[in-house]
């Protein structure tokens, strides 16, 4: 067993020991603690170097969690878009990050589809034990006696806009799409639109709203695929096991929503599997990439 799985072994075991002591709040409690330094669930990022100072909560996820969860809000405005009206929330100048998103939604049913915003953090928590680091961080977090999740607002990015396309790397544009739609069919994002997709003038894809995610349909029925996996978010992803996705997302999600997670990830195996043994490998996947993506540290 390599060291990897050793530690995620022990995280594990100190998640259900939570539980049992202290119930569903206190493994929501230890979810929501900085990782300690060693703690395996949280992958080295797959970023390439020169995109990683796009991403400013990459490497301080810990700091910028504890501030998203404590940092006093100075006001509120209206976000003109998106039918869970969310709000914005400002904090003072010069703190770790000038705004969050602010969802209160507890989960029931809203225009014909479920929403949570404990959804919202189950995605961004599963995107850094995959170190795919395209969602921003967001926390659990009462204000004014209602729980919701407070996420990162992302400076300087716009929505996509068919019209006019990034300025991006081809290869670099493909990357961030076939890894977008990867992450969506696992995660059952049944809503991925032009308005919850970001990007910044150098064309780095930022991944945003994910309250209708984790549904519980265990078919891709909907979910589009990539034309070409990229192998390292998909190794990452066939390495957790269940019990590292619940360690991951059981805080967040209900039993059937991981089992619906697991289906589905078995399904995309099949599909890869299957297109491997038809048109091989070199098809079925990216270019790999530079082996010092691989070796990025991180911290907590």
């Amino acid at each position: 067993m390599g060291s990897m799985h050793r530690n995620l072994a022990t995280a594990v075991v100190a998640f259900a020991g939570v539980v049992g002591a202290f119930g569903a709040s206190g493994a929501r409690a230890l979810a929501e603690q900085p990782l300690a330094a060693g703690a395996a669930l949280v992958a080295t990022s797959s970023l390439e170097p020169q995109d990683l100072a796009a991403y400013p909560w990459v490497g301080r996820e810990g700091e910028i969690e504890q501030f998203l969860r404590t940092a006093p809000v100075e006001r509120f405005t209206d976000i003109p878009v998106g039918i869970t009206k969310p709000r914005r929330a400002h904090f003072a100048p010069g703190g770790l990050a000038g705004s969050m998103a602010w969802k209160p939604l507890t989960r029931g049913m809203l225009h014909g589809k479920m929403e949570s915003y404990t959804s919202e953090i189950a995605a961004y928590r599963l995107s850094r034990a995959l170190g795919l680091d395209m969602v921003p961080p967001s926390v659990e977090r009462e204000l004014a006696g209602r729980k919701g999740a407070g996420v990162y607002w992302i400076e300087g990015v716009t929505p996509w806009d068919p019209a006019h396309p990034p300025k991006a790397p081809g290869a670099r544009w493909s990357r961030q799409m076939s890894r977008m739609l990867l992450f969506d069919q696992l995660i059952g994002n049944i809503d991925r639109n032009r308005g919850n997709l970001l990007l910044d003038a150098d064309g780095h894809v930022f991944l945003i709203d994910h309250s209708r995610a984790f549904v519980t349909q265990t078919s891709l029925s909907g979910l589009k695929g990539p034309h070409q996996f990229d192998r390292v978010l998909w190794d990452r992803i066939e390495a957790l096991s269940r019990a590292d996705l619940d360690t991951i997302l059981r805080p967040w999600l209900s039993g059937a929503q991981v089992d619906a997670l697991v289906a589905r990830r078995t399904t995309i195996r099949k599909a890869i599997d299957d297109r491997v043994r038809e048109r091989g490998a070199q098809v079925t996947f990216l270019p790999d990439l530079p082996v010092e993506v691989a070796t990025l540290s991180r911290t907590p």
